[in-house]
């Protein structure tokens, strides 16, 4: 089993996670404003990616420029991993893919602990994902712990690029963003992004 075959229904109920819904779990954030770099890339990347409509050109045109911008944004003291094998538990079903992964470590060349955010890349429906990107956080907390970083509290992303959505897994305590950000809020999700990472920091 991979990641891509659990739904939100199997994995909840495979590792007894309590599900909490809440609207706005990041709303206090503080957006970051993002450089003029990645404004003046959005600004000719997003109307391609939409064109294209594909989850790859997505993924290449707006994801990776995202992330790019909160490695940047952390002085590359982390790194981000595309298109990463994070086979972690055949046994329990969390091997696969990850679209990206990002890890407190600055080791670029190979991922080491503590990975805290993993981010799916979906080319339209966002909650068909859920189950995926709920296994890849609980993957990366079994992860985290083999190699003496047990950090209970991961993050995930749900994004077409155009639209984000949020969750955080504390422990077994599953919360869901029930509101979507939208590239044109670019300061916001990059708000999110790194203050998911300065909370593990």
């Amino acid at each position: 089993m991979a990641y891509s075959d659990w739904t939100l229904e199997t994995i909840k109920k495979a590792f007894e996670l309590e599900e909490v819904n809440t609207v706005g779990i990041f709303s206090d954030v503080e957006p970051v404003a993002p450089s003029a770099h990645l404004t003046t890339t959005l600004e000719r990347n997003v109307p391609l990616a939409f064109a294209m409509g594909t989850e790859k050109a997505k993924s290449e045109l707006i994801v990776s420029a995202v992330l790019v911008e909160l490695w940047e944004h952390f002085n590359r003291s982390i790194s981000f991993f595309s298109g990463i094998d994070f086979n972690v538990d055949a046994e329990n079903g969390l091997t696969g893919v990850c679209d990206f992964l990002v890890s407190l470590s600055s080791s670029q060349f190979h991922l080491e602990a503590p990975a805290i955010i993993l981010v799916e890349a979906k080319r339209d429906n966002l909650t068909a994902g859920l189950g995926q990107c709920v296994a890849e956080m609980i993957a990366a907390q079994y992860f985290n712990a083999e190699r003496g970083n047990d950090i209970p509290c991961v993050y995930g992303a749900l994004t077409s690029g155009i639209d984000w959505v949020f969750l955080k897994l504390d422990g077994k305590k599953l919360q869901l963003d029930m509101a979507a950000y939208t590239i044109e809020r670019c300061d916001k999700i990059l708000g999110i992004l790194a203050n998911m990472v300065a909370q593990k920091a």
